[in-house]
């Protein structure tokens, strides 16, 4: 919970910062989907590729301006005490999991507005991630449970 506190915290500032409505990704988004406990240890945000490019520094300054000192320019993380914060691109969805990211639901907490994925895009992005031997090595075949888990949700 203390996550996803974090994550709409950092999600109304992009609202009225950044007018845009990030999405919450990896598995905190996947706990909030589901209403089961995958154990997240960090908040994964997608946002549209023009902040991560063309408005980086706008982006940057309002994480740090939130107390959070960037990690890896690289990788789009940063870290504030013990919350890492990892942002990447929402359109990089399409080409990787066909998961069709212009018509994603709009959920609200408070004045808070974000997106999530549905259960059957879920699927498609650990299906996809299961393919990538550093995943498979690193996660502990983490995303191979997290597959199981969607499979039986579905049925």
């Amino acid at each position: 919970m203390e996550l996803y506190n974090e994550f709409i915290s950092i999600a109304k500032t992009f609202n009225k910062e950044l007018d845009t409505i990030p999405l919450l990704y990896g598995s905190l988004g996947l706990e909030k989907v589901t209403g089961l406990d995958f154990s997240p240890e960090d908040i994964d945000i997608l946002i549209p590729l023009i902040f991560l490019e063309e408005k980086w520094g706008r982006l940057k300054k309002i994480m740090e301006l939130q107390g959070y000192k960037m990690l890896d320019s690289h990788e789009h993380e940063f870290r504030k005490s013990n919350t890492k914060v990892g942002i990447a691109y929402i359109e990089d969805l399409k080409s990787f999991a066909d998961v069709d990211y212009n018509n994603l639901e709009i959920f609200e907490d408070g004045e808070v507005k974000y997106h999530l994925l549905t259960i059957d895009d879920y699927l498609k992005v650990y299906n996809k991630s299961l393919l990538d031997g550093y995943r498979r090595t690193k996660k502990n075949n983490k995303d191979q449970i997290k597959i199981n888990i969607l499979n039986k949700l579905i049925q």
